[in-house]
């Protein structure tokens, strides 16, 4: 069990970037759901899906997560030669090289004595990020660390697939976090590789899909609507596993770090949709108010960028005016990352 407290780092700022290009559900009634407008009104409802951002001709990750750096670095008057790394969190990178924090270096002209690597995460991505860039400060390796996190899932799914195609819009974030001495910092990340192909996209990368390795049959069930180099995902499993582990994960970092669910001012779930946040907030009989759910449908399921665009969706300018107790806390398939800290 990869269980860390951090004593040295803390988060300074965080900002993001979504296309301004978007897509409303009513829209795609007739491709996605056959005209069916009942259907759709649960759906909605249900899930709380609505509209969503997705990027538009040649944009990328890079694009909106740069967008997010410089008006962090800007707003926070943060010197750019401070910066002593760059973690890039991303499945949708640019190009497979050079990898996206080499690229973004560049683009932001940032000290070449400074650390640039990409981490390959999806929905738990941004817990990674702030795990690693809590690490290196306290190892005393840097100070002051630029986490990028952000994905075009939008590319990789059907356009007609109905079930993966309303979920996903795309954003890009930029955190900063520097070295303190001030706030405490609690992580907990799990693993379960064996679930790998429960969200998976089979073609694209060098391995060619075989029914020997990846055991779901649905998965080579292809047809016009959803190809091999589509993404695919087990939304029953995945609910399942949600409401079955995250309680249990809740009061898991709740105990590690000593605190009750009353001192907790917030809990930031990854947003999957609103129908998996409110069954788990019931379990955990938690307010609902302090456990946003209504980012996903005014933007998407935005992968590694959920994380930061609800909170800064949820909390905005209030986020300089006092000090919180917070969970960030996702699940998924093959990865769990949770952190519980003082922002």
């Amino acid at each position: 069990m990869a269980k860390a407290k951090f004593t040295q780092s803390e988060i300074r700022g965080i900002t993001t970037c979504v296309p301004k290009n978007y897509r409303m559900l009513d829209e795609e009634i007739d491709v996605l759901y056959k005209g069916d407008s009942a259907k759709l009104e649960r759906i909605k409802k249900s899930i709380g899906l609505n509209k969503r951002h997705i990027v538009s001709g040649n944009m990328t990750s890079s694009d909106l997560c740069e967008a997010a750096a410089k008006s962090l670095l800007q707003k926070n008057q943060i010197n750019k030669d401070d910066i002593d790394a760059i973690i890039f969190v991303t499945q949708t990178p640019d190009y497979f090289q050079p990898c996206n924090a080499a690229y973004m270096h560049g683009l932001l002209d940032l000290n070449k004595d400074c650390a640039a690597f990409d981490v390959n995460q999806g929905c738990s991505g941004y817990i990674y990020g702030l795990w690693l860039s809590s690490m290196m400060i306290e190892s005393g390796g840097c100070n002051c660390v630029l986490l990028l996190a952000g994905d075009t899932l939008s590319r990789v799914v059907s356009q007609e697939d109905s079930n993966m195609t309303p979920l996903f819009g795309d954003a890009g974030t930029a955190t900063i976090i520097e070295k303190s001495g001030k706030i405490d910092s609690y992580f907990s990340l799990h693993t379960d590789g064996k679930k790998f192909d429960t969200i998976i996209q089979p073609e694209g990368a060098f391995r060619k899909p075989s029914k020997a390795q990846i055991k779901d049959k649905r998965i080579f069930e292809n047809s016009g609507k959803r190809l091999l180099s589509n993404l695919y995902m087990d939304g029953a499993a995945v609910f399942s596993f949600s409401i079955g582990t995250e309680p249990k994960a809740i009061q898991e970092v709740l105990e590690f770090s000593k605190k009750t669910k009353e001192q907790i001012d917030y809990i930031f779930f990854h947003q999957a949709n609103s129908y998996i946040i409110s069954n788990i907030v019931r379990r955990l009989d938690f307010p609902p108010e302090k456990a946003p759910s209504d980012t996903t449908g005014k933007y998407g399921n935005q992968s590694s960028a959920s994380i930061p665009c609800t909170i800064c969706d949820v909390l905005g300018p209030s986020m300089r005016q006092s000090e919180m107790n917070v969970i960030y806390l996702v699940l998924e398939w093959g990865c769990l990352g949770l952190a519980a800290s003082l922002l």
